[in-house]
């Protein structure tokens, strides 16, 4: 494949919208098969994951270790049934499989690894490890005169983390302009609000005195997304990026979104179709 060119799915006329909706569908359909699974945060961040396969990540989905690819590297290992449900997507992943999520010999466990499935570039976690794998990973491809992106895709409890700054100093001290990060801001934690737990903030203002060029913009606005991506992949200067995206959890299913406690949604066992007929209800063209 030549290096400038995009997988066929990327170049595909199916909207950004409707990306996002199968990811949240695929999702969905997965935890139903185990009954549970880290499905507030596969829903509220579907909109990046639709806007990063499909409008910004060059890739090869019939080779996923193609040389030529940007590389997408899920630090929150718990957000494995979001990855899978867009390498189903983007072709990566066979949909067939979706009914083996979480089972013994599958090749989709509940929490990614990366020697079992294909087109995942890391284990994520434990958490915060993931910046300072991408800082490596954007040193090395810069070493090979590469051009492509390296895309590291965190959350916001990965902020409480010592060894995410480090990477973050290192990156910038290094003029990784080929690095950037997407950090999901959920402000939800296994024990509550992340704001509550370990407030990050100012956030922008220390990712710029880091060094970085920063974003924040609203992760659940496709027109957002987008154009963070355009702006930090065309951003001239030397130094990484960072995007901040303000989510909402369960995002698509309202009866979900107004749960007290998402990090880990408690969905009964007859409410899983009744999640996917309210997605079906806002299904986009």
């Amino acid at each position: 494949m030549p290096e400038d060119q995009r997988p066929p799915s990327a170049l595909s006329n199916v909207s950004l919208a409707r990306r996002a909706w199968n990811i949240r569908r695929k999702a969905l359909l997965m935890g139903e098969v185990q009954g549970q699974g880290y499905i507030g945060q596969a829903l509220g961040i579907a909109d990046v994951l639709a806007a990063s396969y499909f409008h910004a990540l060059r890739y090869d989905p019939a080779d996923p270790e193609w040389e030529g690819r940007d590389r997408f590297l899920l630090s929150i290992g718990h957000y494995a049934i979001a990855l899978y449900a867009v390498l189903m997507e983007a072709g990566i992943l066979p949909e067939e499989e979706l009914e083996t999520y979480g089972m013994d010999d599958s090749r989709m466990p509940m929490s990614g690894m990366a020697s079992y499935t294909p087109g995942m570039e890391i284990t994520g976690g434990s958490l915060g490890h993931g910046l300072g794998i991408a800082v490596g990973v954007a040193m090395g491809l810069k070493r090979k005169g590469s051009d492509r992106f390296v895309y590291n895709l965190m959350s916001d409890g990965e902020l409480g983390e010592g060894s995410t700054w480090e990477a973050a100093m290192a990156g910038a001290h290094h003029k990784l302009d080929n690095l950037i990060c997407l950090i999901d801001f959920n402000d939800q934690q296994a024990d509550g609000k992340s704001t509550q737990m370990l407030s990050a903030e100012p956030l922008l203002d220390k990712w710029t005195a880091f060094g970085w060029h920063a974003q924040r913009v609203d992760g659940n606005d496709l027109d957002a997304v987008v154009a963070a991506f355009d702006a930090a992949r065309n951003h001239p200067g030397d130094q990484p990026r960072a995007i901040v995206f303000d989510t909402l959890m369960c995002k698509g299913v309202p009866f979900l979104e107004t749960r007290e406690i998402t990090h880990f949604v408690r969905v009964e066992k007859d409410e899983w179709a009744k999640a996917l007929a309210v997605l079906e209800e806002g299904k986009p063209a």
